[in-house]
């Protein structure tokens, strides 16, 4: 099957990609770039902002008056690209032709591709439900269709926790969502959870002669990050295999870690990072408990030496795991529309394990892979956003959701 993307849609696709929305910045140029592109339809957004009204989600119904209908939804800030080798600017948006083939006589031929930081992850997605908002007002489909557009995914799905909190006081119940992350077009019906979180050390710093003076951070910081490699060999060993998954098994490791000051005084603090990637039927909230319980332990004799020493955790963020069916109704209709009888199973977070914690029926699908997400030289292929945009302009056709 040959699929078309509109002019419009890529357009706005470049568009989108050439705003600088790392999650460190403000995202508010495309939120009011949203707002307004919408409210040129007459279609009213509701915004909710973060603390200091630096960054907002945008919310918006298209077919007020209709049923509830389907959320589409996608996150608008992206990740940094400090130190990669890009050939090209990030926020240039550029379509390439990209050679593929001539290998012994092949015939070469170009595949047409936008790139730029976000234009995968996944602004494209959001910028084809902008272009094709008319088409949702004027159809005739008995189902609304709403736009949520987040800020802070990228750093714990900050944002759409807010933005599903004011859904529910306004009585906004949709029955389903489309969370439009990368996965080829090929709806995914289940994703890991990511819990990250900080441990503070406190010990007792002495001369490095004095040792039986002091409480060693690091070297306590170090026993629990022992027990935290013992846990991830322990899953990796006992933990029944999720078949589907590139890891099939839950997942824990350190990212980062920092402490001491010289080597000749017994550090008395220390930090470090850690994250649980847990499977649909495990629990990581219950990891975190066994990891604290661990580090108490050692905390009591820590205290003997020093009574202010010991451990401090602070939750990172918590993205819960994502499990749905292929006999879900959203799933067989994301199948329908993408012209898919493959359903796949995805290895990053997204924020449909939250939006079906809310109670909505959830499905992940949307154009590009996670394989060019977060890199170098990242990119959609134009085919892919043509696939959206049929999806999206199926969707708006839809007269019932089975």
């Amino acid at each position: 099957m040959s699929y078309v993307l509109s002019t419009r849609s890529l357009e706005l696709a470049q568009t989108l990609v050439r705003m600088n929305t790392v999650s460190a910045n403000s995202n508010l140029e495309l939120i009011d770039f949203a707002r307004d592109h919408l409210a040129g339809l007459g279609v009213r957004s509701r915004l909710t902002y973060n603390a200091d009204k630096t960054k907002a989600n945008l919310f918006a119904t298209l077919g007020a008056g209709k049923k509830a209908g389907v959320i589409v939804s996608g996150h608008t800030d992206t990740v940094p690209w400090d130190g990669q080798d890009w050939s090209v600017d990030p926020l240039s948006a550029t379509v390439q032709d990209w050679p593929q083939g001539g290998h012994d006589g092949e015939a070469v031929h170009a595949e047409p591709r936008l790139y730029g930081r976000g234009s995968a992850d996944m602004k494209s997605f959001i910028a084809i439900a902008l272009a094709n908002a008319e088409r949702f007002l004027e159809s005739e489909s008995p189902f609304a269709v709403h736009f949520a557009f987040s800020y802070d995914e990228e750093v714990g799905c900050f944002g759409v926790k807010e933005m599903i909190a004011d859904m529910k006081d306004q009585g906004i119940k949709p029955l389903a969502c489309i969370v439009g992350e990368p996965t080829l077009m090929v709806p995914a019906i289940a994703h890991k959870g990511v819990y990250r979180y900080r441990c503070c050390v406190r010990g007792k710093e002495a001369h490095s002669s004095l040792t039986p003076q002091s409480v060693n951070a690091i070297e306590m910081a170090a026993r629990v990050v022992g027990k935290l490699r013992d846990m991830a060999e322990g899953f990796e060993r006992d933990e029944p295999r999720y078949a589907g998954f590139d890891v099939p098994f839950s997942t824990a490791s350190v990212g980062q870690f920092h402490g001491g000051i010289a080597d000749n005084v017994v550090p008395r603090d220390a930090e470090f990072r850690y994250e649980f990637r847990d499977l649909p039927t495990a629990d990581a909230q219950q990891m975190q408990k066994e990891l604290r319980g661990y580090a108490s332990r050692i905390e009591a004799g820590m205290k003997k030496v020093a009574p202010d020493a010991g451990f401090s955790f602070e939750t990172i963020c918590e993205i819960p795991s994502f499990l749905t069916t292929a006999e879900d109704p959203v799933t067989r209709l994301a199948q329908r529309l993408a012209n898919e009888s493959r359903t796949t199973l995805v290895a990053f977070g997204t924020e449909a394990g939250i939006f079906k914690n809310a109670g909505i029926p959830t499905v992940v699908c949307g154009p590009g892979s996670i394989n060019q997400a977060h890199q170098p030289d990242e990119y959609v292929t134009l085919e892919q956003l043509a696939r959206c945009e049929q999806f999206l302009r199926g969707l708006a056709a839809t007269k019932e959701i089975r």
